[in-house]
């Protein structure tokens, strides 16, 4: 189910991408109807047209309206990113000095001295 989901979405996205190739074959496919009905030189007698004015047409009107979607998006996508951005009040915080030292000075004698060294387990080795 899920591969179908995936190969669904995937044509999904790759449809817009085909838009006059999917024209051109619907073209194809009624370019005898189209000659013989719709074409603009259909009444001459030497007609070299076949239908390919109409071809024209509809690629300028598909070319169209992807250009007017492309631009509705782009001033969604300027409207999506103008915001008012809230600025935020910080403080200066003074810094507060501990006078607790983490380390001894060597001014005095040590008391004792370790001599052990640390072994790891033999297991490990």
């Amino acid at each position: 189910m899920k591969r179908l989901f995936v190969i669904f979405l995937s044509c999904m996205l790759l449809v817009p991408s085909f838009g006059s190739f999917f024209v051109y074959t619907s073209f194809k496919l009624n370019q005898e109807e189209i000659s013989k009905t719709i074409c603009v030189q259909r009444k001459m007698v030497f007609n070299t047209c076949n239908g390919r004015c109409e071809l024209q047409k509809s690629l300028k009107k598909y070319a169209d309206n992807e250009k007017r979607m492309q631009n509705n998006l782009k001033e969604k996508v300027e409207v999506v990113y103008i915001q008012n951005t809230p600025t935020a009040n910080f403080k200066l915080v003074t810094l507060i000095e501990s006078e607790v030292r983490i380390f001894n000075s060597l001014n005095e004698k040590p008391i004792s001295v370790s001599n052990s060294i640390f072994h790891p387990p033999s297991y490990f080795i």
